[in-house]
């Protein structure tokens, strides 16, 4: 009798964690940068829904925090039985010039659904090498500290490499005793 391994959501996510490859496809003629939408991400993530039997949701909710309407963002990747959740929560800025109400939240939005897939799948957001890179061949890590040793401690403990980590952050000798 052939034997089926049975994942779980955790590894799953994991899985998708360290395989997603989201191009940042569009540029930024102002600032002169590239960068990766919420549609991006989604789109790099489609090809592992279907493989792993998941499904990614974003759901949004407006509030308010301290006379400042916010928008909170909330992905979910789910597989039917289980489902794990990550936030974001953005300002929607009223005093944007050059845009009109609609265009002020939708912004909100889009930034705010953006960075709650980034948190879901541990995307870093964090300069190109490119960007650090003063071509004598060292390209400085960002340091594992934050919202980043949050989502690292999360993805060892989902069964993530710590090597995986390794390669991605500089991690200070006291951070690493602690994963």
């Amino acid at each position: 009798m052939e034997t089926t391994k049975v994942m779980t959501l955790n590894s799953k996510l994991a899985t998708i964690q360290t395989k997603l490859k989201a191009k940042k496809s569009r540029f930024n003629g102002f600032g002169k940068y590239n960068y990766r939408s919420a549609e991006d991400i989604l789109e790099a993530v489609k090809p592992f829904l279907l493989e792993l039997g998941v499904s990614v949701t974003i759901n949004e909710n407006l509030a308010e925090i301290a006379g400042l309407p916010v928008m909170e963002s909330i992905a979910t990747i789910s597989d039917g039985n289980d489902s794990i959740q990550a936030y974001a929560i953005v300002g929607v800025d009223l005093n944007q010039k050059g845009m009109n109400v609609p265009q002020q939240f939708g912004s909100a939005s889009s930034y705010g659904k953006k960075y709650s897939l980034g948190n879901l799948f541990l995307i870093d957001d964090t300069a190109d090498s490119d960007a650090t890179n003063d071509h004598k061949g060292n390209v400085a890590k960002p340091k594992l500290e934050g919202a980043a040793l949050v989502k690292a401690k999360a993805f060892i403990k989902s069964g993530g490499s710590m090597e995986a980590i390794k390669k991605k952050y500089d991690i200070p000798a006291d951070v690493l005793k602690t994963l």
